[in-house]
């Protein structure tokens, strides 16, 4: 029980039975955690009719309504460390991020890193479906991201990552500020300031072709804006978790 993978679902029946049987088939013993934010259309109801059948390997957490994504991982991420996990996987339910790079993630910490990301912009990695619009503002919002913020990652706003326990344990969650799009960069910006090793694995990510894009017009907005207060505010935070004196 060392490896968990953290997916936030809204809406995904079209998707979840068929992620959850492509990661637990994996090699390696990978567990799943599913954090649902009340979906209507039953993603909830799959997940648990599956827990009979593979259970002991997937996990559910509900919550009510849409709480954002920022919050669905950090609830996770308490949830998988009070239970003693050491691999900490985030991970789309639409396989826009294939299962199978899970095992290269997590073949990248145990050869040193401290947080992997499934990267898009390294060589190697690269995009599949995606309209040329959709890339050019990803494109431009990562360099925009490294300008702002001088972080030394390629694909800042990746959202396929194998968190090492130690990183995840010293960040203080109460103060990653950003919940949606932003969040992805300030987590990786926490890792980096505390000094943690970042690699850059490189993926192919295709679109989703079932089930509806969850990207808007306030997702983009929150990103622009998101990082230059990330900037603003990172001279006044420290992302460290007070460790209490005995």
């Amino acid at each position: 029980m060392e490896k968990i993978v953290i997916i936030p679902t809204y809406n995904e029946k079209e998707n979840i039975a068929n992620i959850i049987e492509a990661v637990l088939m994996l090699p390696g013993d990978f567990h799943i955690l599913i954090v649902d934010d009340g979906s209507p259309d039953g993603t909830a109801g799959i997940v648990k009719e599956l827990q009979q059948k593979y259970n002991g390997c997937l996990f559910l957490e509900e919550r009510r309504g849409k709480l954002g994504l920022g919050t669905a991982y950090i609830h996770g991420f308490k949830w998988s460390l009070a239970r003693g996990y050491q691999y900490i996987f985030e991970m789309d339910a639409d396989f826009s991020h294939n299962p199978k790079d899970l095992v290269r993630l997590y073949q990248a910490c145990v050869d040193g890193a401290d947080l992997a990301i499934g990267s898009r912009y390294v060589k190697g990695g690269g995009i599949v479906n995606w309209p040329a619009d959709r890339v050019f503002i990803s494109k431009g919002g990562s360099l925009y991201t490294r300008i702002i913020t001088w972080m030394p990652v390629k694909d800042p706003t990746a959202g396929f990552m194998c968190y090492t326990a130690k990183v995840l344990n010293a960040i203080n969650f109460d103060n990653i500020s950003f919940v949606g799009y932003a969040f992805q960069i300030e987590m990786k910006y926490a890792a980096w300031k505390l000094g943690f090793k970042i690699k850059e694995v490189p993926i192919i990510f295709q679109d989703r072709t079932e089930g509806q894009s969850k990207m808007n017009k306030g997702i983009l907005k929150e990103g622009i804006l998101g990082v230059l207060n990330l900037r603003w505010q990172s001279l006044f935070k420290n992302y460290r978790k007070k460790v209490a004196n005995n």
